[in-house]
């Protein structure tokens, strides 16, 4: 590491005072791309290089649209001058950073769970790794997603008072329901990490009175007990950051009282030159790109295609994603590749995906799931017109105009999907739909959400805004006796 001051303290209090500041309406916080937030006034305050210490609970190995996310912050971080921290599961995958001067990785033992793309923590061992990312003093703790890495993230922030900033990438609400194996691994790690950290790692009253409410909401106990976590885990935050107002809504729905920024993901062109890698299709062609789980929508997909395929003949649906590797859609899959109108393309790599794109007609996204969809974003770069069940992403998309939102039905999306199809075979609708997509995806471009996280580290870091200091409280008999317990059975 770059040698330099890192004590901190007393000399960055007070420039902002209280964390209780007006707050917009999540929906107004992005209309019409990045704002220009108070935050850029503290920008030049933090001439000095920063120590980010970034905790995300994926990191690979399966690309995803939270790795992309992290990397793009640890290069802009890196660019910059500044110092980056990368805590993650132990796992191998694309890392562009790894021998960098100014970077350092924290790796922490994890775990393979079935149907799960990427390796989940396990919490074993995690204690004395944590324990030296908070004796190298991060100016600011980011933690990406509410697994057991932000936890511990969160932890170690409310025992040091470092500033915390917690992003939402993923709607565990929702995963909750579809990950059934994910919800007990994590909930008991979960519960054995917040007994050997003791009360510094949680708000334990306020995870208990949200694990509550969400089972008097009909919430199965276990999966009640980790949407519980989760809140305090955003209550304890300094700025909760979200990809999207939709999830900013959803933060605020569980923690009225925290400071939301919605930060989109920014996302630039793909190129889209180059030869193409499939042969034209004979009609219209409708497109899907992304991870293949079950939570993206993919049998409503091939169940409104089948509509489709048999109203109108001749028109084609490609599907570009790893589709062998999720054991409850492949054999879905291989069944409907049987017939020649599906292609079934498999895992590309994104830097690849421009002439995907540019070989669609009609890019189609059934996913409820979602936090933004950073393949919307590339579709709309690209010119698509496009159809999407969530009617929450609308970041890219203005309805009827460049595409349209749907019910989450196989009859209501194949009947959008027929819309569209007679709409892009008239010249001057498809270029009204093409220009409008690309006009709304040059609002979130890499470099404006790029300057707008350097701009939020800067104002935390520099503006006193710190976590209240936890006193870890050494864990009695009973904990003890757990803890040697639940590392047994590990």
């Amino acid at each position: 590491m770059a040698g330099r001051d890192v004590a901190g303290g007393d000399s960055r209090k007070g420039l902002l005072g209280s964390r209780k500041r007006p707050r917009l309406p999540p929906e107004d916080r992005c209309e019409g791309g990045y704002l220009a937030g108070p935050a850029s006034v503290y920008a030049d305050r933090v001439a000095r290089s920063l120590r980010i210490a970034e905790f995300t609970d994926n990191y690979g190995p399966g690309r995803s649209g939270i790795l992309y996310a992290v990397q793009q912050i640890e290069g802009v971080l890196l660019e910059a001058g500044h110092e980056v921290i990368v805590v993650a599961p132990k796992a191998s995958g694309p890392n562009p950073y790894a021998q960098h001067p100014r970077r350092t990785e924290v790796r922490l033992p994890s775990v393979r769970v079935p149907g799960v793309p990427a390796r989940v923590a396990s919490g074993a061992y995690a204690e004395p790794l944590v324990a030296k990312v908070g004796d190298l003093r991060p100016d600011v703790i980011h933690v990406h997603g509410l697994g057991l890495v932000g936890l511990m993230g969160v932890a170690l922030a409310r025992r040091t008072g470092i500033p915390l900033v917690v992003t939402w990438h993923t709607d565990w609400d929702a995963y909750a329901e579809h990950y059934a194996l994910l919800t007990p691994v994590l909930a008991a790690a979960y519960h054995a990490w917040r007994v050997r950290a003791g009360s510094g790692a949680l708000d334990q009253s306020r995870a208990r009175a949200s694990a509550r409410a969400f089972r008097q909401a009909g919430r199965q106990r276990m999966a009640a007990d980790l949407l519980g976590a989760c809140t305090a885990m955003l209550a304890a935050a300094t700025v909760v950051t979200t990809p999207s107002p939709k999830t900013a809504k959803r933060v605020l729905a569980a923690a009225a009282e925290v400071d939301v920024r919605a930060i989109p993901n920014g996302v630039d062109p793909l190129p889209l030159a180059g030869p193409s890698p499939v042969p034209p299709s004979p009609g219209v062609r409708f497109t899907y790109v992304g991870r293949i789980a079950p939570e993206k929508g993919i049998g409503l997909l091939l169940d409104a295609y089948k509509i489709v395929r048999k109203s109108v003949p001749g028109t084609e649906l490609m599907i570009v994603g790893d589709w062998k590797k999720v054991p409850t859609l492949r054999a879905r899959l291989l069944r409907a590749r049987r017939h020649p109108e599906i292609r079934l393309v498999g895992e590309v790599d994104r830097s690849n995906l421009g002439p995907y794109y540019a070989a669609s007609d009609v890019f189609v996204f059934p996913s409820l799931t979602d936090t933004q969809a950073l393949v919307l974003h590339e579709a709309a770069h690209a010119g698509l017109p496009l159809i999407v069940c969530d009617r929450e992403l609308g970041l890219v998309l203005h309805d009827k105009v460049n595409g349209e939102f749907c019910d989450p039905t196989p009859d209501a999306l194949a009947g959008a999907m027929l819309r569209l199809m007679d709409r892009v075979r008239d010249p001057v609708a498809r270029a009204k739909a093409a220009a409008v997509s690309r006009e709304l995806a040059a609002r979130y471009t890499v470099a404006g959400q790029d300057q707008a996280i350097l701009d939020l580290y800067a104002e935390v870091a520099g503006g006193g805004l710190r976590v209240p200091v936890a006193r870890p409280r050494v864990p009695g008999r009973l904990a003890r006796a757990w803890s040697r317990v639940s590392a047994m059975a590990r």
